[in-house]
């Protein structure tokens, strides 16, 4: 079955729009794990402060995500200003992220898809990827990108750097901490971000991995229905539970390989 036979056998176009309190949710999804996670380091509590820094993490890959696909509700400039400062948060450029995830889609684990590299590697071998990873998609865009993504690329590299050393050369605790533990995080990216969602999955790359298990989806905040993503990817997350629904009806047959 072709993705347009698929397109045509799912009523999928009425997700694509999100009322307020949708808007909300996707947008203001990050703060509350960010000040929790801020305010236990600030104190001192590393260690009770960690998860909260991963849901932070998870949250905010979740809002560039949908920002990618300008499924946040916002007008142009909003989801601009969400992946700019997503990247300061994050440290690491989002649109760089943004160019080659654009890509990925255009050339889902071919040769010209840099972001889906580690999908054919050994799970260890994705984590050892992770720091590569995360250089090559910055340089890709910058060799590639036209010049409004390498204005922006730039722009948010020198904002990461003016906003690390003023952190590192005051000496400030917590935020040394939120550093530190965002770029682990993004070294992790080619592991739980790629490999985990589209390993084994060569022979029909357009058909990723997905989760099914409730409570797994809401620890993941749904990050994880990304077979769902692959074939519509202009649904916002907060409705791909409602599209997995649609999916499973509409095409019983479709095989379907959990992510975890």
């Amino acid at each position: 079955m072709t993705h347009a036979e698929m397109l045509k056998r799912v009523q999928w176009k009425d997700l694509r729009d999100l009322n307020l309190r949708e808007m909300l949710i996707e947008n203001n999804l990050t703060i509350p794990w960010c000040l929790a996670s801020w305010t236990l380091a600030y104190f001192g509590y590393y260690w009770f402060a960690l998860p909260f820094s991963a849901f932070f993490f998870l949250t905010a890959l979740r809002q560039v995500h949908n920002g990618f696909h300008n499924s946040l509700g916002t007008n142009k400039f909003l989801t601009w200003l969400s992946l700019y400062t997503n990247s300061v948060l994050m440290m690491a450029s989002i649109h760089a992220v943004k160019f080659n995830h654009l890509r990925h889609h255009k050339y889902c684990l071919k040769e010209d898809d840099y972001e889906g590299k580690s999908a054919g590697m050994t799970w260890y071998g994705a984590i050892l990827y992770g720091p590569v990873h995360m250089f090559l998609i910055h340089k890709v865009t910058l060799q590639l990108g036209n010049r409004k993504y390498v204005r922006n690329v730039l722009l948010e590299l020198a904002s990461i750097a003016g906003c690390a050393f003023v952190v590192f050369y005051f000496n400030i605790q917590f935020l040394i901490y939120h550093i530190i533990v965002m770029v682990i995080g993004e070294f992790l990216m080619a592991f739980f971000a790629v490999w985990t969602v589209h390993h084994h999955t060569e022979e029909h790359p357009e058909l990723a991995r997905t989760q099914r298990k409730g409570w797994k989806n809401k620890i993941t905040f749904s990050m994880f229905y990304h077979l769902e993503h692959h074939l519509f990817p202009a649904v916002p997350t907060i409705k791909l539970p409602e599209l997995a629904k649609r999916i499973d009806e509409a095409l019983p047959e479709l095989d379907k390989k959990s992510t975890f």
